[in-house]
């Protein structure tokens, strides 16, 4: 099985996306558990889709060292261009209890990870950068289905691009995931 999944880019995609969204949807349900369950759910969530990554190598995925101050610094600048819509029209930013915040940033990293890392280069073996920005960012808002309203979707699909085309024409994840992280916990 492994072994199709390594010389065969389609079935490698189908792998990578069916696991991805089953562990997002299973994850939405889960959050709705009460008190600590739910924050369980959220950081197992995280790192499950972390493991979408296992088998790849850290350059494939954007995750090289080479740069990484900028890096950093863009994905900074990819979290403010996210929150702004939500910073103007809202005055005060809103405090994530301590539990939810590192569930936050589980999951914001294992997303970008499995996403816009081992999806995206999946995608891309099949069909090159487009078919890697659009794919990733369509089975992003898919994926959210489950955890966000209907009309929030477009802001999801929004964000999901934003990210993609930052991993198409930096080669880099980790601005993605920095910019995530910071979204998440500013919203």
């Amino acid at each position: 099985m492994l072994s199709v999944l390594r010389s065969h880019a389609a079935a490698r995609v189908v792998a990578i996306a069916a696991y991805v969204l089953v562990v997002e949807w299973t994850r939405a349900l889960a959050i709705q558990a009460p008190g600590a369950a739910a924050v369980i759910a959220l950081v197992l969530g995280g790192a499950a889709l972390g493991v979408a990554a296992v088998g790849w190598p850290a350059g494939r995925l954007g995750l090289g060292t080479s740069r990484l101050g900028l890096r950093l610094l863009g994905g900074v600048a990819l979290g403010v261009v996210l929150i702004l819509p939500a910073a103007a029209r809202s005055g005060a930013a809103p405090m994530l209890p301590v539990g939810l915040a590192v569930a936050a940033v589980a999951v914001s990293i294992g997303e970008e990870i499995a996403f816009r890392g081992a999806l995206y280069a999946a995608l891309e073996d099949l069909g090159g950068a487009p078919a890697a920005v659009v794919g990733s960012t369509l089975l992003w808002t898919l994926a959210h289905a489950l955890s966000h309203p209907p009309a929030f979707l477009g802001a999801v699909a929004a964000a999901g691009l934003l990210l993609a085309l930052w991993r198409w024409a930096c080669r880099d994840l980790v601005g993605p995931i920095v910019g995530h992280v910071i979204a998440d916990l500013a919203l």
